[in-house]
């Protein structure tokens, strides 16, 4: 860098000199620096002012530009193809860049006003021109009814609401109802039948039991209405695929997110993005975006590899129809993989094609290889320059485009969808916001760069393994019936690699197979993460198009969503426009105005609402991109400056860009939470938007779960602690969105239930200890049992075995899976749900943040040899240390049965069922703490026989074998003896 010339504070380049070798400058009133490359981008865009000032520029500068001959300028597919030229060593630009809010142009008018109205004018010219053709193309009537009929197939639904039949659900409704009324009999006998002689014990059992029937009523309600829905993908070739057209399908931007290589495996990675590239759907609609939240360069050279591999997987996958589309899957799989299989040259290009891959996994592995150990002087490229992101706390942003229009091209000479590579930049002292934060970023790339209308987001390990998937979720988007509503299609999660009986319930067939449906014929399923395609429209706060609007003369009851008149008020007028005024403000849309009503203001209003400044308070300090959100339909705005665009792309991910807007409040991914996700997913339902579950026949993505028993406890912790990070936001269900009226009462409560379940930890590891309990004190908690009361507690274990067969029934789940849900709530409950309450209130109320470590210990290298890692964590104690106190409590009532003889055995049969149960419920964990070869860490059974022995003394202390004497008794035994 020389002295003689200041930087421009648009590129970060030189300024540079003029003809005279004086530097150049731009501005003589402030002399804002800025180069002349920059400062003719300016010019071409229309900004003759400047962006400091508003001076306008010298006529002399501007008569320079305008005598230039405009050369070749590329295509903007090009200039996003070009992966030589743009990349990782773009600036950043800096926020005064796109501030153009305030200067006006030669005639006096604002900038964004002219841009506002051209887009308008744009817009309306082409609905003159599309009427112009299509009036002078008149043809003949007869002729005109040929062209435009449509095959009988394309006129048809795209897909089809299958509800549950009444043969199924009627019973299912009819014994929670029963189940209901058994629940209320049952609690007025345990509240008016109390045990006088173990008090403390019956009220903490009682107290238990009203909560877990709170939690059932939470759980179980929502599951009123279950829906399944199928889908046409034939239908819709038919209807946007016609023979000798460009295809009409919409475009997808895939998001695929990682942070750290050496935990998350390139390779897994490098066969999602693969998944994606070889994707049965047009080349020119998919575009994949990879976040690199680490900023490795390791991930950085394996979508280098990747994108090359692509060009020999693509066209082998599509020429076969191969699936999955996932090469280390595909080659994996123990099946015929000729059967369906025609071509004679099938067997010649599989095996050639797993050589290359085997290959290309060897180039990976290499790469991992070297990047065990970074450098003391840091990773340099092959160029020589050093990796801007040797510092992951501190790094500029960086693009990269592989692959695209005009790019690199498959081996037979086939477009390849858009592959791009975006690390955000990361600075201290900026909040990032972890997944969430990547995210919004991606969002906000792809908006400027390709902004297809509709986002479908993985994570790093979950694979394509339907290549229709997209047309699966399209049939219910692109379907003008059904599609104007939805905010997304949640996929159902599969998982590869976990043992058959499937001990931690990792699979969660419970709540992806019963949950999900149910929520389905209310308002929608919840978003879980990964596996989901968004409406971009509602990612931007905006409300559904069919959305009634409130009136502003009146407001709707905050309470039961109706009119004004059920909730009388002494000034209706003044009142009720202030809280139609809040709910608006903070429940409703976070976007400025709705595109469908636009016409619908006079002149003057129509200004108040497209005003740039009001779009830079939500979207942030970027024009490009926020007309990019005018565009309902995507597509890139022919405004966009091509030669500028990955400049601008990079400007969106700077650290500071969301400051002061609505991004990750309002818009975008939400903060607040490590389960982002729920929290995204709820605040789109309270706008009004609805969601769509989808469940092909093969199922849309697969991923891997943690299958040994520590990580699978810290996975279930991090989404507890995320629900009550919720609980203690503003954004707890149980009062926020009550003021629009547009979230369902029974999807209110399933939101619900997802942020107090981890609460239920307290009772359950309270309801646990008091078996052990009472076998220890000789107490129990329920009193001598009636002929009523025994016909009450049969009819409630009844009930709830009803309950549990008729869902099985409908959903087609089986009894083995709802066992295993069943034991690890238990083992979950009483483990990582408690440490994830504890650790909210630390967080959120001390501001501590406290994090439990997990230490790896040695493996099998045999198949789900991980099932048999033992890994030391706290998250051990507590059921440890459960087992062992119900066990030596089962000892001691047997010892005090066997002592005090045959009476004794009744009173036991009840508190030893009791345990039992227990016992049974943390048996999966008991097994994985046992490992293959009993080996547990030492430290685990210290803590827990520790505990055992507290107990077991507070046992001695009591010591329920001895019959207790007074001391009168005592005196006249000892004068009756002779001594």
């Amino acid at each position: 860098m020389q002295s003689g010339a200041p930087v421009c504070n648009t590129c970060g380049d030189q300024v540079g000199f003029t003809a005279n070798g004086e530097v150049f400058v731009a501005c003589s009133e402030c002399n804002f620096p800025i180069c002349k490359s920059c400062f003719d981008d300016e010019i071409k865009e229309g900004r003759k002012a400047c962006l400091r000032c508003a001076s306008p520029y010298d006529e002399n500068l501007l008569d320079d530009v305008g005598t230039k001959e405009p050369g070749n300028r590329s295509t903007m597919a090009a200039q996003l193809s070009n992966s030589e030229n743009t990349g990782i060593h773009a600036r950043h630009i800096s926020n005064v860049s796109t501030v153009d809010s305030e200067y006006n142009d030669e005639s006096g008018n604002p900038i964004w006003k002219n841009r506002v109205e051209s887009w308008k004018d744009k817009k309306n010219k082409k609905k003159k021109t599309a009427a112009k053709a299509e009036k002078e193309a008149e043809v003949p009537p007869a002729q005109q009814m040929e062209e435009n009929q449509q095959s009988p197939e394309a006129a048809l639904p795209l897909s089809t609401l299958i509800p549950v039949p009444r043969s199924k659900l009627g019973p299912y409704r009819t014994v929670i109802i029963v189940r209901l009324i058994i629940l209320g009999l049952f609690f007025h006998y345990r509240v008016t039948h109390p045990v006088d002689s173990a008090l403390g014990l019956w009220l903490t059992s009682v107290i238990c039991e009203i909560w877990f029937a709170f939690s059932w009523v939470l759980d179980q309600f929502p599951k009123w209405s279950p829906v399944d829905r199928e889908t046409y993908i034939d239908r819709l070739s038919a209807r946007f695929e016609r023979e000798g057209e460009p295809s009409e399908l919409a475009a997808v931007d895939f998001f695929v997110s990682t942070v750290d290589p050496l935990k998350e495996p390139p390779l897994i990675t490098a066969n999602t993005v693969l998944s994606i590239l070889a994707l049965d759907y047009p080349v020119d609609k998919v575009s994949c975006y990879v976040s690199d939240d680490g900023a490795a360069m390791l991930t950085f050279e394996t979508l280098v590899q990747t994108a090359d591999f692509a060009r020999k997987w693509v066209p082998f996958c599509k020429k076969f129809s191969i699936e999955p589309r996932a090469p280390e899957f595909y080659f994996s799989q123990k099946i015929d993989y000729l059967k369906d299989k025609i071509q004679p040259s099938f067997v010649k290009e599989r095996r050639a094609m797993k050589r290359d891959y085997e290959e290309y996994k060897v180039r990976i592995n290499a790469l991992v290889a070297k990047a065990q150990k970074t450098p003391e002087e840091g990773w340099t490229m092959q160029d020589g320059t050093s990796w801007p992101g040797n510092n992951t706390r501190d790094h500029p942003g960086m693009i990269q485009v592989f692959l695209g229009h005009s790019g690199a091209c498959d081996i037979e000479g086939n477009e390849l969808p858009r592959l791009v590579y975006v690390s955000r930049e990361k600075r201290p002292g900026y909040q990032h916001h972890k997944k969430a934060g990547a995210e919004n970023a991606l969002v906000r790339v792809s908006a400027v760069l390709t902004n297809a209308p509709y986002i479908l987001n993985l994570d790093c390990d979950h694979y394509v393994n339907n290549s229709k998937a997209v047309r699966e979720a399209m049939c219910f988007m692109m379907d003008p019936q059904v599609g104007r509503d939805v905010c997304y299609v949640q996929f159902p999660q599969r998982f590869d690699g976990i043992d058959k009986s499937d001990r931690y319930a990792n699979r969660n067939i419970v709540f992806f197979d019963v949950n999900m449906k149910g929520l389905d014929g209310i308002q929608g399923p919840m978003y879980v993460g990964t596996g989901c395609m968004f409406n971009r429209q509602a990612l931007y706060g905006y409300g559904p198009p069919t959305m009634p609007t409130l009136p502003k003369t009146s407001s709707s009851c905050s309470w039961c969503g109706c009119c004004s008149c059920c909730c009388p008020s002494k000034k209706p007028s003044k009142d009720l426009s202030e809280a139609y005024r809040d709910a608006k403000r903070e429940e409703l849309d976070a976007a400025i105005f709705n595109l469908k009503e636009i016409d619908n203001y006079d002149d003057y209003e129509r200004s108040m609402l497209i005003s740039q400044m009001s779009f830079e308070k939500t979207f942030g300090l970027s024009s490009v991109f926020i007309e990019s959100t005018l565009m309902e339909n995507g597509g890139v705005p022919d405004s966009a400056n091509p030669s500028t665009l990955i400049k601008e792309a990079i400007h969106v991910i700077s650290c500071g860009y969301e400051e002061k807007t609505e991004w990750g409040k309002e818009i975008g991914w939400i903060y607040g939470s490590v389960t982002e996700d729920i929290l995204t997913g709820f605040k789109m339902h309270c706008r009004g938007w609805r969601s769509l579950y989808c469940m092909p026949l093969r199922p849309a993505f697969k991923g891997s779960a943690p299958i040994n028993l520590s990580d699978r406890l810290h996975q279930v912790l991090r989404w507890a602690l995320g629900s009550v990070e919720i609980f203690l936001s503003r954004h707890c269900p149980l009062w926020y969105g009550f003021g629009g009226g547009r979230l369902k009462l029974l999807q209110r409560l399933a939101y619900i239930n997802t942020i107090v379940y981890p609460f239920t930890s307290l009772p359950l590891i309270a309801y646990c200890s008091l078996p052990a309990i009472c076998l220890l004190t000789g107490k129990f908690i329920i009193p001598t049992l009636s002929n009523l009361a025994s016909v009450l507690f049969l009819g409630l274990f009844l009930s709830i075995i009803a309950t549990s067969v008729l869902e099985l029934r409908w959903s087609g789940v089986t009894i083995e899976d709802l066992w295993r849900n069943e034991q690890f709530w238990v083992i979950g409950g009483v483990s990582a749900h408690l440490f994830a309450v504890f650790q909210g209130f630390l967080k959120m109320l001390a501001g501590l943040d406290t994090n439990f470590t997990v230490t790896s210990k040695a493996a099998d290298d045999l198949e789900f040899g991980e099932l048999y890692i033992i890994k030391w964590t706290t998250l051990l104690i507590p059921p440890t240390s459960l087992i062992i106190v119900n066990m030596v409590g089962v000892v001691a009532g047997f010892s005090d049965a066997l002592n005090k003889g045959y009476e004794a055995w009744g009173p036991l049969f009840g508190k030893v069922f009791f345990a039992f149960w227990v016992i049974v419920h943390l048996y999966p964990f008991l097994k994985g703490l046992m490992g293959r070869q009993n080996r547990t860490p030492t430290i685990v059974v210290l803590w827990s026989v520790l505990l055992a022995s507290v107990f077991s003394l507070v046992w001695v202390k009591i010591d329920p074998f001895v019959e207790k004497t007074n001391s009168a008794t005592l005196g006249q035994t000892c004068i009756s003896i002779d001594c």
